[in-house]
């Protein structure tokens, strides 16, 4: 899955990577290490401007809330279950479906955390002794250090209780893809492990590689079966992880410093 991630690159360093055509200053979002459900995000889609008379899409970074509401949707409370669709059924799924045909969008990222319950904690519950896990999180990220290119869905939602120039009338919101999580070595292993993605989490946000951007862009592009074709997982041995401070755990805490890599867990989470 994909439940909190780190977004810290300036929309002019997104703009080159993504080619972006338009961004508009006002909607600039400061460096978040620690990106949570319901916050502001980053996306980048291709779409044509409003209120102009070409209809070519236009490649833009826009500020989406991330957890998706469907237009059909009577209100958005459920939008913070919505942080993730499935790769595998992304295509049937009411909620995804027609904006998986039509409102694709790239959601860019330094990575993602992760967290994996600590060795005491899993002999406990081996030996009956249950009790609330102490998990230590990682932080997964490409080896290369490139934008982690996250593949993603958007939607529009009316609000019907407030005026059309009411400036929250309109709801843009997104969802993170997940697929499952690679069981081949990391490119960058902590030394006592985890030695896969698998290995944290069964489930991992979906990485675009730079030669599927434009392809899952195009809103030209509405076959499901075509479509489904660019949901492969990207080539193994492209990530790399390390464990984190569990800082990262209260989503009030953000500063870089949650990205600083540990020697090993913390004391008490041991892989």
């Amino acid at each position: 899955m994909c439940g909190r991630y780190a977004s810290s690159r300036r929309p002019e360093d997104l703009a080159g990577v993504f080619e972006i055509e338009k961004w508009e200053p006002e909607e600039t979002l400061e460096p978040d290490y620690n990106v949570a459900p319901t916050k502001e995000v980053y996306a980048v889609l291709d779409r044509p401007l409003k209120d102009t008379d070409d209809k070519r899409p236009v490649r833009q970074l826009r500020k989406l809330k991330w957890g998706l509401v469907p237009s059909w949707s009577k209100n958005p409370e459920g939008a913070a279950r919505m942080i993730n669709a499935r790769a595998e059924t992304v295509h049937e799924k009411p909620s995804y479906r027609r904006a998986f045909t039509s409102r694709r969008c790239i959601l860019p990222a330094d990575g993602y955390y992760e967290w994996v319950t600590g060795k005491h904690e899993r002999d406990l519950e081996v030996e009956g002794r249950k009790k609330r896990p102490r998990k230590q999180p990682y932080f997964v990220l490409p080896a290369d250090g490139s934008v982690f290119a996250m593949a993603g869905l958007y939607e529009f939602w009316r609000d019907k209780t407030l005026p059309d120039d009411h400036p929250q009338a309109w709801w843009v919101t997104c969802s993170v893809i997940t697929t499952e999580a690679e069981t081949t070595p990391l490119a960058v292993a902590p030394a006592d492990g985890p030695f896969t993605l698998a290995e944290i989490h069964p489930r991992m946000p979906l990485m675009l590689t730079p030669d599927r951007w434009d392809s899952w862009l195009d809103p030209a592009r509405t076959d499901p079966d075509e479509l489904r074709g660019l949901l492969e997982p990207p080539p193994a041995g492209l990530m790399r992880a390390y464990p984190v401070s569990t800082a990262v755990s209260n989503v009030r805490n953000n500063a870089p410093e949650l990205l600083k890599e540990l020697e090993g867990p913390e004391e008490g989470t041991l892989f």
